[in-house]
């Protein structure tokens, strides 16, 4: 073909909302981009797609992400002369009980938090913006002015003219056939119309996406499962501007569609598709409609609409759509193979989210990194489980039977375990652990002691667990607590280059002697911190890295690119092969001194090294170091040797009070020693200057690191926001993302909280932020509250550790 082109700097495979919005971004930045879609675009999921556009998420990114959308769709059709069926109508989400509406509340004080104008209403105020239903079970309502809904193949075919505007070249019936990867380069993509020289390819391939990675050795979790909405004839009283509508506690929603109503939802027992594989040539096609497996969901709407009883139906819609393990799409760079990219898995929100997702894609693209922190939709969050196809769909199975079901703090999931078990397992869950997962492992939560219900009991106020922790923290401030935590990711970087590669990577100063440990922030260009861990130099030319569980992926793909080029250092997972056993507490020393003949005196093995000591006859690497503010050890052994050492430290801790503990306590232990979580807390949109730990930064010294010049400029300048400790009476129940109001006026939100079961008060910490800078005194000088579920509390600030702020229990 003669148009048909050779080079390309970057192809798009999928022609869907989301590879037809990354066009349109990715031309807009200049690049020269064609897209491929095998048969005609929006003819896989997209044409389907029921169209609905809310926007609120648990994250602040992603709530901004799909605010994108919205303001997109506001103005695409003026651009391209295309309509859109895009309509700014309002959203309304109901409460039909008790803990519903605590819920909505609390979703409400998350709106605010993120700059959304939510708003509460009474029934009566619901119905008369939506008069077709019936609330005589309804609690109470919040509407969110700026939500909508769009005709998606509509908008995405304005998406694709906006890009063939921008430059874009867009192929239909073009079908890809291979992609050339050259000792992890990629070449060029084979199609049936000949071969493309490209070195980026981006899939947005949908529920097609896993299989299509897969060719290139690229994991991508999402599995396709049946999704069923009902379209109706006209229904008097269906009026264009009627607002969408999600009743969670029925499991389904609505939207207008030319006089009557789309209403769908999502049913505790799915039906999954395409278990051994996707059938070929389908396209534009659809499932046949299920009515007895959709019946109790109309039984359920019926309840609501009771017009719905005499209305016409047009169709009973069943399309596939691709899901993922935790419900959150999948965007970014694969770990697996550099340029190649990938944006998928948009769990039946694609429409809500393709405008801002193909906006972020494209950026991340471009520029080498997203425009801002996309951590909980990123590619990388994900693990060794995910690979096994078997293990994401039950996973994804209730995932998606939990879409509307309530939002728990602190919920767990139930399938797909146990997966990854520490050799300890068994022990704990005589000695009463209840546990939680992260990344597949299975780690105690908190212990149940003889008379106690050993699980998790979910509530909005303080949960059963809250005593067991409390005991635990207890332990920690009081006598000594062991925790298994040998579901850190551990790895090791060697090579003549070690130092210098690590040096370069990493905030704080790692060129210390052998033995010597440091906790140091990877930063990017813009001095945001990338990871948050702790490295120790086991050799002159070996350094000993561990990192959260969840973060295995992703920090070991961040250190591994940013080696600089030409240096001989090596990165190595050894995550499996080390149990850790983390001895906490000021009976700690006591403990350790019985089992080891090594001085672990504090002379002798001072704050901040690490050493090799025997216990047991197992060679143990000792870190001293601590993320619960209290005298300790994290022990770092081979596997075969874990339940011979804790048997051991358990023998003789019993004299000293020893207490097995879980990551619960972890948590209210280190919020009151004001430790920051990545992830939450921290992240690439943070610098160490304003999350308060500026100490960790080696700018005092002649070294230059990844981030440095941002730092230093920030330094100079100061800082628009500075992370801040807030207290709040101990019948306060925070959970994180209530608004912070200083004077009045909202600062912030609370990026995690918790209770302090020492200090006997709630804690939360967040950033206090101003346009025009912020300081100490600023902090210090207001007057606080925070929205909790929308009512305001006093509050008290902080700058300082709560508990023990200078240190002197973690170093005596």
């Amino acid at each position: 073909m003669a148009d048909f082109p050779t080079t390309a700097k970057a192809v798009i495979v999928g022609g869907g909302i989301v590879g037809c919005s990354t066009a349109y971004h990715l031309a807009k930045l200049g690049w020269d981009v064609v897209l491929l879609e095998r048969k005609k675009l929006t003819s896989g999921t997209t044409f389907h797609a029921a169209g609905l556009v809310g926007q609120l998420r648990s994250s602040a990114n992603i709530t901004q992400l799909l605010g994108y959308s919205v303001s997109l769709y506001d103005k695409l059709e003026e651009e391209t002369g295309l309509g859109t069926g895009w309509k700014m109508n309002g959203g309304l989400r109901l409460a039909c009980n008790a803990e519903r509406w605590t819920e909505v509340k609390r979703q409400a004080t998350t709106a605010h938090s993120f700059g959304l104008d939510m708003q509460l209403l009474t029934p009566k105020e619901a119905q008369d913006l939506w008069p077709l239903m019936q609330v005589d079970d309804v609690v109470g309502a919040a509407f969110l002015p700026t939500d909508g809904q769009a005709n998606p193949s509509d908008i995405t075919q304005a998406l694709a003219k906006g890009a063939r505007m921008a430059g874009a070249q867009i192929f239909e019936d073009t079908k890809v056939l291979s992609v050339d990867v050259d000792k992890g380069v990629i070449k060029g993509i084979e199609t049936e119309k000949g071969r493309i020289d490209c070195s980026v390819v981006i899939a947005c391939c949908g529920q097609w996406t896993r299989a299509f990675a897969k060719t290139v050795g690229v994991n991508v979790p999402l599995v396709s499962v049946q999704h069923q909405y009902m379209i109706t004839e006209k229904i008097d009283g269906v009026t264009p501007d009627l607002p969408t509508l999600r009743d969670p506690d029925r499991l389904t929603y609505y939207k207008e569609d030319v006089g009557g109503l789309v209403m769908g939802g999502y049913e505790p027992n799915p039906i999954m598709w395409a278990e051994n594989g996707i059938p070929k040539g389908f396209h534009y096609s659809l499932l046949d409609s299920d009515y007895e497996h959709f019946e109790p969901m109309m039984e359920l709407a019926l309840g609501r609409v009771p017009a719905l009883e005499t209305a016409g139906v047009k169709e009973l819609v069943n399309g596939p759509e691709s899901f993922t393990p935790d419900g959150n799409f999948i965007l970014g760079e694969a770990p697996e193979l550099r340029n190649f990219y990938v944006g998928a898995g948009f769990n039946a929100y694609g429409i809500a989210a393709g405008g801002g997702a193909g906006m972020a894609l494209a950026e991340w693209v471009a520029k080498g990194e997203p425009p801002y922190d996309l951590w909980s939709v990123d590619i990388r969050r994900f693990g060794r489980p995910h690979f096994d196809t078997d293990w994401v769909r039950a996973r994804t199975y209730e995932a998606y039977g939990k879409h509307y079901t309530m939002a728990w703090p602190s919920e767990e999931h139930d399938s797909g375990r146990p997966c990854r078990r520490s050799p300890l397992y068994d022990t704990l869950l005589k000695g009463g652990a209840v546990f939680g997962e992260k990344l597949g492992w299975e780690r105690p939560n908190w212990f149940a002691e003889p008379g106690e219900v050993a699980k998790d009991i979910y509530t909005f106020e303080r949960p059963n667990w809250h005593s067991a922790v409390a005991r635990e923290h207890k332990a920690a401030r009081e006598a000594a607590v062991l925790f298994d935590q040998t579901s850190f990711a551990k790895f090791t970087l060697k090579g003549p280059d070690a130092e210098a590669a690590l040096s370069w990577i990493a905030a704080n100063d790692v060129s210390g002697p052998v033995g010597s440990l440091t906790y140091t922030q990877m930063l990017n260009d813009h001095g945001g911190i990338e990871c948050d861990l702790t490295a120790v130099r086991v050799k002159e030319d070996e350094f000993y890295i561990v990192t959260g569980t969840g973060f295995a992926t992703h920090d070991f793909d961040h250190i591994a690119k940013t080696i600089p080029e030409g240096m001989n250092a090596q990165l190595v997972d050894v995550t499996s092969g080390n149990a850790v056993l983390s001895l906490f507490g000021p009976k700690a020393r006591a403990i350790l001194g019985a089992v080891t003949r090594d001085d672990v005196s504090h002379e002798g093995f001072p704050f901040g090294t690490a050493k090799t000591i025997g216990i047991a006859g197992c060679p143990v690497m000792a870190l001293r170091i601590t993320y619960v503010g209290e005298l300790g050890w994290e022990l770092h052994l081979p596997v075969e040797y874990a339940a011979t050492v804790y048997a051991a430290l358990h023998k003789a801790g019993a004299e000293h009070g020893l207490r097995n503990a879980g990551y619960r306590a972890i948590e209210t232990l280190r919020l009151e020693k004001g430790y920051r979580a990545w992830g939450s807390d921290i992240g690439p949109d943070y610098t160490p200057i304003e999350a308060g730990l500026g100490f960790a930064v080696k700018l005092k010294k002649n070294i230059d690191f990844k981030g440095r010049a941002a730092v230093e400029q920030q330094r100079a300048k100061g800082v628009n926001r500075m992370m801040t400790t807030f207290t709040a009476a101990p019948d306060v129940i925070l959970s994180g993302r209530e608004t912070i109001y200083r004077d009045g006026v909202r600062v912030g939100y609370l990026s995690s909280a918790g209770f302090g079961h020492s200090l006997g008060k709630s804690i939360g910490m967040g950033y206090v932020r101003h346009t025009d800078g912020v300081t100490r005194d600023f902090v210090l000088s207001g007057r606080y509250e925070l929205e909790v579920a929308t009512v305001r509390v006093p509050c008290e600030a902080t700058l300082s550790p709560l508990y023990d702020p200078k240190m002197e229990r973690v170093k005596c």
